[in-house]
């Protein structure tokens, strides 16, 4: 098996967010502590996703989240 597609099979769906989990930040709470990394605050794009910088674990708003600004 090549590598493109082992990349392709160990890839982990993106953690969905709703407007109540904002702000966005990685580690999140369902992850084992043996994993943890320092916490960091994500910007989410002008598509609603964000890419964490240690691990990289994708999160995205769900469809129709409610995002209130301030």
């Amino acid at each position: 098996m090549n590598t493109a597609a082992n990349a392709t099979t160990t890839t982990q769906a993106p953690v969905e967010l709703d407007g109540k989990d904002l702000p966005a930040h990685c580690p999140n709470p369902l992850m084992p502590t043996w994993s943890s990394h320092p916490r960091v605050f994500l910007n989410l794009d002008s598509n609603g996703s964000a890419k964490c910088p240690y691990c990289g674990t994708q999160y995205r708003l769900k469809p129709g989240a409610v995002v209130k600004g301030h």
